[in-house]
């Protein structure tokens, strides 16, 4: 008897990836340009530390109830659509049998093993098995707000917490580019991370989540720069 390969797919990650990279990738960028946009307008490091202080709880927070609303709503709509199919279900189930028949012929099954897949998918878990096939919602994609929404608020700290340290430890004279510096090898990080989780290649996503990153810094510091000199 030949034995069962398993596969370790990684499709069943996106959800928790997608929400913890976006949220330390903002945790660091919204941070670190917030630090450096009041410390090149105000040489003392003191508003630049407050004002990351405040950023990491104020994007937490936000994160955290902004993607709970969104996901939310895709829950509703994926409910939505359960319920419609549950009461298709009771009230036609030859004709949502047939339905879900010609999805597998559409997808290469002849008609009458497709039937015959149809009927005894549904003879198992009807709902389950419009749910997958029909409209695409199955356990590893489904919505979950709550998960979501606790990564994004839980990475967003962590995010936040490299340029507010880096704050704190560096000298008045420097913290500019070590806020900077630091920040984007975070960044780097975090992109290696995300796409070695993600199972996708490591330069692209690195040098994209740098590039970004680099770019909002320095549109912040030099805001910063041209406030303070008035």
């Amino acid at each position: 008897m030949r034995a069962i390969h398993r596969e370790n797919h990684l499709v069943a990650r996106i959800g928790w990836l997608r929400a913890s990279v976006l949220g330390a990738n903002d945790g660091i960028i919204s941070t670190a340009s917030l630090i450096l946009g009041v410390a090149s307008a105000e040489p003392s490091g003191k508003g630049a530390l407050l004002a990351g202080a405040a950023g990491l709880v104020a994007g937490a927070m936000s994160m955290a109830a902004g993607e709970y609303v969104s996901v939310s709503s895709q829950s509703d709509t994926e409910h939505a659509d359960m319920m419609r199919e549950t009461k298709e279900l009771a009230t036609n189930p030859e004709g949502e049998a047939e339905e879900l028949a010609q999805i597998y012929v559409t997808r290469g099954v002849e008609t009458g093993l497709a039937r015959q897949v149809a009927t005894q998918l549904m003879a198992k878990d009807a709902l389950a098995a419009h749910s997958r096939d029909e409209l695409g919602i199955s356990e590893s994609t489904t919505a979950r707000p709550v998960q979501a929404a606790m990564a994004s608020a839980a990475t967003f700290t962590a995010g936040a917490a490299a340029p507010l340290i880096l704050t704190l430890i560096s000298p008045t004279n420097v913290l500019l580019p070590s806020v900077a510096g630091g920040s984007l090898l975070f960044l780097g990080l975090l992109g290696l991370i995300g796409a070695k989780a993600g199972g996708a290649g490591l330069v692209r996503p690195t040098l994209r989540v740098m590039f970004w990153g680099a770019a909002a810094m320095a549109l912040t510091t030099g805001i910063g720069a041209l406030v303070g000199s008035r």
